[in-house]
């Protein structure tokens, strides 16, 4: 696959800003205009930062306002004594609203950011157009949070006397093979800051600790989708149960080849999907479950 789409796609116009939400600065980052369709607000997962969505976001920009947040704790946001699922969601909303893409926004979480997506269709539905989960292993832990809790990774941030030591020593938590080499190195590089002449990831590690569950899967105020990763971490039966839970309403979509990370080894299946569902959601009615 000829990676020039990718180099299009990060050389893209970008406006940064950032709200303050209880008292720690939220960054993000937005592209396109506010127009009569829904803006997106697109979340992360753990340990990740708003520049995973660098060359996703552009595909949406034409007709809408889209928003990628860093969550408190990652990226260049601010940092917080304790880290909860529902704050997540409500700076989620606090940026859509700063960035442009509200009033009624569509959430789109990869992974843990899926759990965020689903917490704010939960608890604060009727201020949303939708909700959708992607690749997120609801009632198991995050595969961040394992790997934190076994000592494999994300333990005190180390540093690096150079970048491109640092640099050699970034992976995708789980591993994957099969990725878009262009889209790896630009999301290694962006997740690094220096630091008194030194370089370390830019995550707070106190983000895997203590931070609660999201709130049960129960059927939101506002349209939901679920997406699988075909080799990813939420297996089929896993997607049935999910469907089930949220009362056989949910589409639950299968993105081929694709790893956990599938903005970074299937991106533009990624985006096919997306814009299918968007195109759909636009032109149909919300399905009424039967009382």
């Amino acid at each position: 696959m000829t990676e020039d789409w990718v180099t299009d796609a990060l050389r893209a116009d970008v406006e940064l800003g950032a709200v303050d939400v209880d008292g720690v600065p939220i960054h993000y980052r937005a592209w396109g205009e506010p127009g009569d369709e829904a803006g997106i607000v697109l979340v992360h997962g753990g340990a990740a930062h708003s520049r995973w969505w660098d060359h996703i976001a552009p595909f949406f920009s034409a007709d809408r306002r889209v928003v990628a947040i860093d969550l408190s704790g990652h990226g260049d946001s601010g940092r917080r004594d304790e880290y909860l699922m529902a704050r997540w969601a409500d700076e989620v909303l606090a940026v859509a609203a700063h960035g442009g893409a509200g009033p009624h926004p569509l959430v789109i979480g990869h992974s843990m950011g899926g759990m965020v997506a689903i917490t704010a269709a939960r608890l604060r539905g009727t201020e949303l157009a939708g909700a959708v989960a992607v690749d997120t292993p609801f009632w198991e832990d995050q595969p961040e949070e394992q790997a934190a809790g076994a000592q494999q990774a994300f333990g005190p941030l180390r540093r690096y006397d150079s970048r491109e030591s640092a640099l050699k020593r970034f992976k995708l938590i789980p591993e994957q093979d099969g990725n878009v080499a262009a889209v790896y190195a630009h999301i290694a590089e962006t997740s690094l800051k220096e630091v008194d002449g030194s370089w370390t990831w830019k995550f707070d590690p106190n983000v895997f600790r203590g931070r609660g569950r999201p709130v049960p899967l129960e059927l939101p105020q506002c349209r939901v989708a679920v997406f699988r990763a075909e080799h990813g971490l939420v297996p089929l039966d896993m997607g049935e149960r999910i469907a089930e839970r949220l009362g056989r309403v949910v589409p639950v979509v299968e993105i081929p080849l694709a790893a956990h990370h599938v903005m970074i080894d299937q991106p533009l299946s990624l985006v096919t999907a997306l814009r299918t569902l968007l195109a759909d959601w636009t032109h149909s009615e919300p399905h009424k479950p039967s009382a």
